[in-house]
């Protein structure tokens, strides 16, 4: 991978780990000042998500390393293995918070001092949204999926804290003190519900899904564009960490030079890296006669001309 991306991801990442400590510190001293316990335990979930952030950091570092005599394929994985763990905490705090809002319920606890408890639930708001933001834009431009965890991570914080900021609001003005505990739980549904899906798709990478079938499509399109390629098949398709790894056979007239073909294939990798980013595709060549029949000059694919659209057959 470049190194600039590779730099970048882990500045990206180390952004998360200092805005996460610094919301830690903030939480922990209002809370207990206040002794809002909405407000310290908000504190121990941004502890969560400091973890999740430390995983990240790890991932994007450990990930952009060349492959080794051990990883023939590079640590792409890991970034994947990363998002799962941060999924997996996401499902954690979201365990927690219900659990901290049935504690409020029986305690029946009236906090205190809640102007504070809502000026720091809103600087919370603005620094995650802000962090989280910035996390998505590098994590699109690398395809970095250990940042899009942690950014997906910090998105269901700022519902979290969004759904407390509520709470303390409603009861400054109502006087309603359950109503903190009620909006929690209501918030840990739409973060569990998040969680779950972030763990079903780290899951279905770590087991090597194929990518989507409009990548497929795309990457069947490129090939076609390449009027020397007669047709080609057994197109495999996986993801490791922020790579696509893409392999096909690539049927060409036997009588092709090999400088030609080789140089036919450079650029069908070229253009796919092009229109999907970071991606390692090989390309195993074939040549005509078991597909086609050859007259002098004429390559022809029986009941299909060179030239026509081709034909190929995605192989799982």
């Amino acid at each position: 991978m470049d190194q600039t991306m590779s730099r970048k991801k882990q500045q990206t990442a180390r952004l998360s780990v200092f805005s996460n400590s610094f919301l830690i510190l903030l939480k922990l001293a209002v809370g207990i000042v206040s002794g809002t316990v909405s407000i310290i335990s908000e504190a121990a979930h941004s502890g969560v998500d400091l973890i999740a952030a430390l995983v990240a950091f790890y991932a994007v570092r450990k990930s952009g390393q060349p492959p080794d005599e051990n990883h023939d394929y590079g640590h792409g994985k890991i970034e994947n293995l990363s998002g799962a763990i941060e999924a997996v905490l996401i499902i954690i705090a979201a365990i927690w918070i219900v659990h901290e809002a049935f504690q409020k319920f029986s305690l029946a606890q009236q906090p205190e001092y809640l102007e504070y408890g809502i000026m720091v639930m809103l600087i919370s708001i603005a620094v995650n949204y802000w962090v989280s933001k910035k996390l998505l834009s590098v994590a699109k431009e690398t395809g970095s999926q250990a940042l899009e965890a942690d950014a997906l991570h910090l998105r269901a914080d700022i519902w979290t804290s969004v759904g407390v900021l509520t709470g303390l609001a409603a009861m400054k003005l109502t006087g309603y003190y359950w109503l903190d505990p009620l909006v929690a739980i209501v918030v840990a549904g739409i973060v569990f519900r998040a969680g779950c899906k972030m763990t079903k798709k780290s899951f279905l990478e770590l087991t090597d899904i194929s990518l989507p079938d409009a990548e497929a499509e795309q990457i069947g399109e490129i090939v076609n564009t390449h009027k020397e390629v007669i047709t080609f098949h057994r197109l495999r398709t996986r993801r490791s960490g922020s790579y696509r790894l893409i392999d096909m056979h690539v049927i060409l007239d036997k009588n092709m030079h090999l400088d030609k073909a080789h140089a036919v294939c450079d650029s069908i990798e070229r253009e796919i890296e092009a229109q999907l980013g970071h991606c390692d595709v090989v390309i195993h060549l074939e040549p005509c006669n078991a597909h086609c029949n050859c007259e002098g000059e004429t390559c022809q694919i029986p009941g299909k001309a060179l030239g026509d659209d081709k034909i190929w057959v995605k192989s799982h």
